[in-house]
């Protein structure tokens, strides 16, 4: 019986319910040590239900996987009916065969369909305690995967310690808090377990453990075995709850034989629980199987399905940390002599280590690349850290603190990896291993928006190599130019160009100079010239690279944006690159919002920031939201749209796209006044590049206020740009400007004309609204009908609101009313629902569709079973005859 726990255990309840009716459900509990967690996960291992349950453990938080290898390991067995990519990155992962070189980020989707697949069977329960130790490889699959479950059948319940341990962050998921027991329930637990003890011992028992129920549990055996103080020289909460609790655990086990103690303290130092490890360990230590019993006997170790596992976590931190050093050496020494995984080998050989010393040092260099193989950034950093302390020689410890800062900021650890790399930077002199620290330093700056300063640290790392690898200097120095370039340090660009000169492969270099200084108020036809030469050039790795998209899309190349993130995303997609797929489906949600695709445009982006998300890509988390402010600006929802902006806060840049969603729904809802306010400033600014598509924005405001000649200085750059581009949208929306601007006929008859022959329907739509009122107002009425009402089914198929009310009422005004459009069925649909039936009309199964968006094929069902209705279709023969290309 759970005491004073009918509310939480009535949330476990229904989660438990949900999963039998095939719903999958997730929580984090989260309190101090001994609050109740492991009980509550005890509770969640019901009857009916495939249990699956781990408990993550602090020596091991740095093991590649390790947790992972706990929870499933029962049932690795299963993964062969995997898609063949997620069964070798989980195998992978779990160290069951060599890395394939996929993407780590695989690893969690193969979890996900692994659960799903188990679920078949039966539900199932996954129980992770103390996660707040997993490896970071461990958590984010985990994570992952929780956050995909939906109609599987499948529970996931993770148990947190809150003080005295690391966070476990797990954003957006349902979290529990639990608190200490009330004093009623305090004195029923007691007088259920300590009966035996008088009353004055029990209340004293029961302040020093403040609602703690395994204080409540431990305290009384304690009291039993003489391990607690008198009365008199008892001081309620002299210790925390959990140190009081540890050191309890600490003083039992002291009691007990030498052998048993060694015992404790070499499973406690194994953290793997298996027997033949721990007992041939132990036997070099001379004990054996038989000191076992004593441990047993007071429920402090025990053997679970093949397992030793200490009954709480408590206890193997009183069993390790209350062993002398000499003995927790000797120990670590024996564990590394009978392991048989090759990273653990040498973490115990590394923890038995007081000195430095070559060979130990060279065996942890070894195990990082082991771990590396397996995507374990963490562990790798953890190993040539301990190596690079362990190395005698000045210059291996520099070239070890290097790899060690390499591998944190693979693994995100951002504050680690800079003072790894400082430390390196200290140790070192060679020109090309002062490159590498260089490199890690200016990597670390970009990822924290201090695109000056890694420009300056790869200016310098290109001095550095430009005696000893020329390519390798140009190559940094066209990274440095990208950098000042973002940082909008003009001077920076221009030194760049000055010291590549002369250096074979400069011409890129100078190109990418060309094209910032022009377009940052410069040359135009320079600058976009020089991009043009870029693409042409079509090095090696630039088809991966963003960079590409956002030339094309400075170039006015929306088709040929949109056709290079529709490569990238199939290319992701058949190789599970998640790592990059979040960049593709920004590009993509870009293009798809250029051509009119709004609907996809919305699921694309939508799906994107979920990934971005998950994975902590800023950047384009920050690209995507911008994305689904301007859509949610085109309808007219005011809540999204400031909800998204709100979100992009941060830099100059998000800054600018949060203004510029902002401004478009000011000016759909005929607020002009506060499109100035938005506008003004940034068109003026040094960052008006990242604003060119709200330019014309800022013209319709300014017109529609009288004061014109507050956007004439945006509409001459604007015009600039779009006659160098030469594309037709771009020079239809500049002659749109125009026209408002002159007042004069011609302009809009010309912008109408370019914009029949190429892209952009909302910024067409614009035009023909624009020129529509025009000419009412010039009382030409017939031919203002003919723009004005191909402006509204535009604006009507866009899903554009406001736009399509005005266009609405100017067509009133002509004599001629258009009823209100019926809702759109797949507007009627949500982002994921309309990828899935898009999908499965192509004719691919649940798996398939599954593997693509990353969800179980459980769940890829329900959204078919909840989109077939919106609809009106019973099967997928009916959805293949649907036209979905709306």
């Amino acid at each position: 019986m759970l005491h004073g726990r009918s509310s939480e255990i009535a949330v476990v309840d229904r989660l438990l319910a949900d999963a039998r009716a095939g719903r999958s459900g997730v929580l984090v509990v989260r309190g101090e040590a001994g609050i109740g967690k492991s009980a509550l996960l005890d509770h969640a291992a019901a009857d009916g239900f495939r249990v699956l349950r781990g408990v993550a453990v602090e020596s091991e938080s740095v093991v590649p996987f390790a947790g992972l290898n706990l929870l499933l390991g029962r049932v690795v067995d299963q993964a062969g009916s995997l898609p063949a990519n997620q069964a070798a990155a989980l195998r992978s992962a779990l160290g069951l065969a060599p890395s394939d070189g996929g993407d780590s980020h695989l690893v969690g989707l193969a979890v996900l369909t692994l659960l799903a697949d188990l679920a078949e069977q039966r539900p199932v329960v996954c129980l992770v305690d103390d996660a707040h130790w997993l490896d970071p490889g461990s958590a984010d699959a985990l994570l992952f995967a929780a956050r995909r479950l939906e109609a599987e059948g499948v529970v996931m319940i993770f148990a947190a310690r809150d003080l005295h341990a690391p966070p476990f962050p797990a954003p957006g998921l349902p979290e529990l808090r639990l608190t200490g027991l009330s004093t009623e329930d305090a004195t029923a637990l007691l007088d259920q377990h300590a009966s035996d003890l008088p009353r004055y011992v029990r209340d004293q028992i029961a302040a020093e453990a403040r609602g703690n129920p395994l204080a409540l549990l431990e305290l009384p055996a304690a009291q039993r075995e003489g391990h607690l103080p008198a009365a008199h020289a008892y001081r309620v909460g002299s210790l925390p709850t959990h140190s009081r609790i540890q050191q309890t655990f600490a003083d039992r086990i002291g009691t007990l034989p030498a052998g048993t103690r060694d015992l404790l303290l070499v499973a406690a130092a194994d953290d793997t629980g298996d027997p033949g490890v721990v007992f041939k360990a132990a036997a070099l230590l001379g004990a054996g199987p038989a000191d076992l019993e004593a441990a047993e006997q007071r429920q402090l170790l025990r053997s679970d399905q093949g397992r030793l596992t200490f009954r709480h976590p408590l206890i193997r931190a009183a069993a390790y940390q209350g062993a002398p050093l000499s003995r927790r050496l000797a120990v670590h020494k024996a564990l590394s002599e009978v392991s048989g995984d090759t990273y653990r080998s040498a973490l115990h050989l590394a923890a038995a280590t007081t000195a430095p010393d070559e060979d130990v040092a060279r065996a942890l260099a070894r195990s990082a690349e082991d771990a590396r193989r397996r995507s374990g950034y963490v562990a790798v950093a953890a190993a040539y850290q301990r190596a690079a302390e362990l190395s005698p020689d000045v210059v291996r410890r520099g070239q070890r603190l290097t790899a060690a800062a390499g591998a944190a900021l693979e693994a995100g650890q951002f504050d680690r990896a800079g003072v790894l790399a400082d430390q390196a930077g200290d140790l070192l002199d060679q020109p090309l291993e002062l490159a590498q620290v260089a490199r890690i330093r200016a990597t670390l700056a970009s990822e924290q928006g201090r695109y000056g300063e890694a420009a300056a640290e790869l200016s310098r790392a290109a001095r550095c190599a430009v005696h000893e690898d020329r390519p390798l200097a140009v190559e940094l120095l066209f990274a440095a130019a990208q950098s000042a370039w973002t940082a909008r340090d003009l001077p920076a660009v221009r030194q760049i160009a000055a010291q590549v000169d002369g250096l074979p492969g400069a011409s890129d270099v100078q190109a990418l100079a060309r094209a910032a200084l022009g377009l940052e108020g410069g040359d135009v036809a320079d600058a976009l010239a020089a991009l043009r030469e870029l693409l042409a050039a079509e090095r090696e790795g630039w088809q991966g690279n963003a960079v590409v998209a956002w030339w094309l899309l400075l170039l006015g190349e929306d088709q040929a944006a949109f056709d290079w993130a529709v490569a990238l995303e199939r290319a992701c997609r058949t190789a599970g690159a998640l790592g990059v797929l979040p960049r593709a489906l920004a590009y993509l949600a870009r293009g798809r919002l250029h051509l009119g695709q709004h609907h996809d445009a919305r699921a694309t982006a939508e799906e994107g920031l979920r990934i971005a998300s998950d994975i902590g890509q800023v950047f384009s988390a920050g690209f995507l939201r911008s994305v689904l402010a301007e859509l949610a600006a085109i309808e007219g929802d005011e809540e999204r749209c400031a909800e998204m902006a709100a979100h992009l806060a941060g830099g100059p840049t998000s800054a600018i796209r949060a203004a510029c969603a902002l401004a478009l729904l000011d000016l759909g809802m005929g607020r002009h006044e506060a499109v100035l306010e938005r506008l003004s400033e940034v068109a003026a600014g040094e960052y008006r590049l990242y604003a060119i598509g709200s330019l014309p924005d800022l013209v319709e405001a300014a017109v529609r206020v009288g004061r014109p000649s507050m956007a004439a200085d945006s509409a001459a750059w604007y015009g600039e740009w779009a006659e160098h581009t030469g594309r037709p949208w771009a020079r239809a929306v500049a002659l749109r400007c125009r026209a408002l601007l002159t007042d004069e006929e011609r302009w809009f008859t010309e912008a109408v004309e370019l914009h029949r022959t190429s892209g952009r329907p909302f910024e067409r739509a614009r035009t023909e609204l624009l020129y529509g009122e025009w000419l009412r107002r010039a009382r030409r009425r017939n031919d203002a009908r003919t723009h004005l009402r191909s402006a509204l089914d535009a604006f009507d198929r866009l899903g554009a609101t406001p736009w399509a009310t005005r266009a609405r009422t100017e067509l009133r005004a002509t004599g001629e009313s258009r009823a209100q459009p019926g809702p759109d069925p797949l507007s009627t649909l949500t982002p994921q629902e309309l990828q899935v039936v898009r999908l499965a009309a192509g004719g691919l199964s649940n798996r398939d569709i599954g593997a693509q968006l990353f969800l179980s094929p459980r769940t890829v069902g329900y959204h078919l079973y909840k989109a077939y209705p919106k609809l009106g279709v019973a099967s997928r023969v009916e959805l293949g005859r649907l036209d979905l290309s709306g």
